[in-house]
C-alpha cells in the first residue's frame, strides 16, 4: 500500500535527474538539442544520447564533477515510445547503416579538448544516432571519454563504431555499467499480467 509520504517523496532517479531539467529547459532551442554551461567557459563537453535517462543521470553526474558543459543529442525524428518497436527500427538501422538526421544547436565542438560522450548499447553496437554525432564533427586532437549503459551484453561492437567515426582522437577506456532496467520492468510485468 502506497502512503500519502511516498507519493510526495521523488524517487531517487527524479532527485538525480532534476539538475539536468533545468538547464537543458534553460539552455534548450527549438530544434530540441540542449547546450547547458554551468558557469565560464569550459574546454570539457559532455555529450550524451538517452532513450529512458539512465544515461541522462550519469551525464549529469559527469557535468557537475568536471565543470564541463552538456550537450544532449537528439534526432529529429523520435524513436518510439514503445521499447520493442525502437528495438526494432534501431536493428534495421543499424544493418543498413543508417545515420538519423540531428536535432542539432551551433555546437562548437572545437573550442573542447575533452568530450565525454555517453550513450546506451543498442543491438550490441553505438545507436545510429552516436554514428551521425560522431560524423558531423572533426576530432582530430580531441580526448573521447565514453560512458556507456547496458543490458547485460557489454559494449559490442561500439567501440569499433567510436574508432571508425572519430579518426584523429584519442580514445580513453570506457567506462561501462549494466542499465537494462527498461528491459527487465516490461519483462516482470509481462510474466505478472501472464500469471493473472
Amino acid at each position: 500500500m502506497t502512503t500519502s509520504h511516498e507519493l510526495a517523496s521523488p524517487s531517487r532517479r527524479a532527485i538525480l535527474a532534476a539538475p539536468l531539467v533545468l538547464p537543458a529547459v534553460v539552455g534548450g532551442t527549438s530544434s530540441g538539442s540542449a547546450l547547458a554551461r554551468p558557469g565560464p567557459a569550459s574546454d570539457t563537453l559532455v555529450a550524451f544520447y538517452s532513450r529512458t535517462g539512465n544515461t541522462r543521470v550519469i551525464a549529469g553526474q559527469i557535468r557537475r564533477a568536471r565543470g564541463a558543459d552538456l550537450f544532449e543529442i537528439r534526432t529529429v525524428e523520435p524513436y518510439p515510445e514503445d521499447y520493442e518497436r525502437t528495438v526494432e527500427q534501431a536493428r534495421r538501422e543499424t544493418e543498413a547503416s543508417f545515420e538519423p538526421a540531428l536535432a542539432t544547436d551551433a555546437l562548437d565542438i572545437a573550442r573542447y579538448r575533452t568530450i565525454y560522450l555517453g550513450f546506451p548499447i543498442w543491438g550490441q553496437t553505438a545507436p545510429p544516432a552516436i554514428r551521425s554525432f560522431l560524423k558531423a564533427h572533426a576530432w582530430a586532437g580531441k580526448t573521447i571519454r565514453p560512458f556507456v549503459t547496458h543490458g547485460g551484453y557489454g559494449l559490442g561492437t561500439s567501440m569499433a563504431v567510436l574508432a571508425s567515426h572519430s579518426r584523429g582522437a584519442l580514445r580513453a577506456p570506457p567506462f561501462a555499467i549494466e542499465a537494462d532496467q527498461e528491459r527487465r520492468t516490461l519483462s516482470r510485468v509481462t510474466d505478472w499480467l501472464g500469471a493473472a
